[in-house]
C-alpha cells in the first residue's frame, strides 16, 4: 500500500518550496493566483491531507462540513448561519466557518481561501457567487455542495427571488402614489456575476416601467458598503432637484442610511418621503420600516439539511425558491 503523500511530495509537484504550499494552504491571500493554482492542483492530484485534519477525520462517526460566507460583513448571514447550526443540531457534525469579504466589495478571485480536498465532507457557500474556475474544482473534487442566496447550474442551491422582492416594493410604492421612485443599492468593484442588489433592482425597474413609471437614471444610486457610504449616497440623492418621493433601498443598513439623510435634510417620512428596505431583521423593526421580509433561518436550515442527505446519498442537484413578503411600516 503506497504511503500518504506529504507536503514534501505536493511542493515537488507544484515546483515551489514548501513554505509556498504551507502559504498557499493556510494563508491563500499571500501567494497569487497562479501559483495558488498549482498548489491546488498538485494537493487535489496526490490527494494529500494536512496533518492536523488526517488527524481529526480520523476520529470515527465526526464529518467535517465547511461554511463559506461574508461573516463580518452582512448581519442577515449571521441568521443564516443560526438556521445552518440549527440543522446540525445534536449530530455529530463539525462546521467550520471560512469567512470571506463581500463579494460586492472584492476585486480578488471569489473563493480563493476555498479549503482543499480532505478538510472537508461538505460544503455550504453563503451569499458568495462561484466562478467558473471554483464551480469547475468542486465539480472535479465530486464535493457535496449546496449554494445559499446564489445559484450555479449542476450546484443544490437555495435561494429567494430577488426580481420578484424589487417588484413587491415597486407595487407597494406605486399603490400609495409614489411616480419619483429612486434606487439606492450596494455597489460592486466586480462584474463577473449578478448581485442580489442587482437583481432587486431589476425586478424593481421593471415593475415601474410596466405601470409607466421608470425611474429616472440619476434616481438609481450605488454606495459603498456600510452605514455611513449609504448616508453619503441618499445625501446626493435628496439634495438634487426634483428628488424622488420615495426610494427603495437594496437592504435594510442602505434603508437606515437613507433615513438618516432625511432626517439631516429635514425631511419628513413618510409624508415628504418614502423609504424601504430588504431584509427585515431587529434594525428594521427599531426603525420601524417598511421592508421585504427574507426567510433567512429557514434558509440555512434547508441548506444544511440538504448538504447532510447530499452526505448520505447523492442525488440530482435541485433548487429551492423560498418565498418572500412585504412587511408594510411607518416609513411608507
Amino acid at each position: 500500500m503506497p504511503s500518504p503523500a506529504t507536503i514534501y511530495d505536493v511542493a515537488t509537484e507544484a515546483g515551489v518550496s514548501i513554505s509556498t504550499v504551507s502559504l498557499a494552504l493556510n494563508s491563500p491571500g499571500r501567494v497569487s493566483a497562479g501559483t495558488r493554482r498549482k498548489v491546488l492542483a498538485a494537493v487535489d492530484s496526490l490527494g494529500f491531507v494536512p496533518k492536523p485534519d488526517a488527524v481529526a477525520r480520523a476520529r470515527r462517526g465526526v464529518g467535517r462540513v465547511g461554511v463559506i460566507a461574508p461573516y463580518t460583513s452582512h448581519p442577515t448571514v449571521a441568521r443564516r448561519l443560526n438556521g445552518i447550526l440549527a440543522a446540525v443540531g445534536g449530530r455529530p457534525v463539525e462546521v467550520v466557518l471560512f469567512d470571506q469579504e463581500s463579494a460586492a466589495q472584492s476585486s480578488a478571485p471569489l473563493l480563493a481561501s476555498l479549503p482543499v480536498t480532505g478538510r472537508l465532507d461538505g460544503l455550504v457557500v453563503v451569499s458568495l457567487p462561484l466562478d467558473e474556475s471554483v464551480a469547475g474544482r468542486l465539480t472535479g473534487l465530486r464535493l457535496p455542495t449546496v449554494l445559499v442566496d446564489v445559484r450555479h447550474p449542476g450546484f443544490d442551491s437555495v435561494h429567494t427571488d430577488d426580481a420578484e422582492g424589487g417588484r413587491l416594493v415597486a407595487e407597494h410604492l406605486l399603490a400609495r402614489g409614489h411616480r419619483r421612485l429612486a434606487f439606492l443599492g450596494e455597489a460592486q468593484r466586480t462584474h463577473l456575476y449578478v448581485s442580489p442588489s442587482q437583481r432587486r433592482l431589476a425586478g424593481y425597474r421593471a415593475a415601474l416601467a410596466e405601470a409607466g413609471h421608470p425611474p429616472a437614471q440619476d434616481d438609481i444610486r450605488f454606495a459603498g458598503h456600510g452605514l455611513r457610504p449609504a448616508i453619503a449616497a441618499a445625501t446626493d440623492l435628496l439634495s438634487a432637484p426634483g428628488r424622488p418621493t420615495a426610494v427603495f433601498a437594496g437592504d435594510d443598513t442602505l434603508a437606515a442610511g437613507v433615513l438618516a439623510a432625511a432626517r439631516t435634510l429635514g425631511l419628513d417620512v413618510p409624508a415628504d418621503l418614502a423609504v424601504a428596505g430588504f431584509d427585515d431583521g431587529e434594525l428594521a423593526e427599531a426603525l420601524e420600516l417598511t421592508t421585504v421580509r427574507q426567510p433567512l433561518e429557514e434558509s440555512g436550515r434547508a441548506a444544511m439539511e440538504r448538504l447532510l442527505g447530499l452526505l448520505d446519498a447523492p442525488g440530482t442537484p435541485r433548487e429551492v425558491t423560498l418565498s418572500l413578503e412585504l412587511v408594510p411600516r411607518r416609513t411608507t
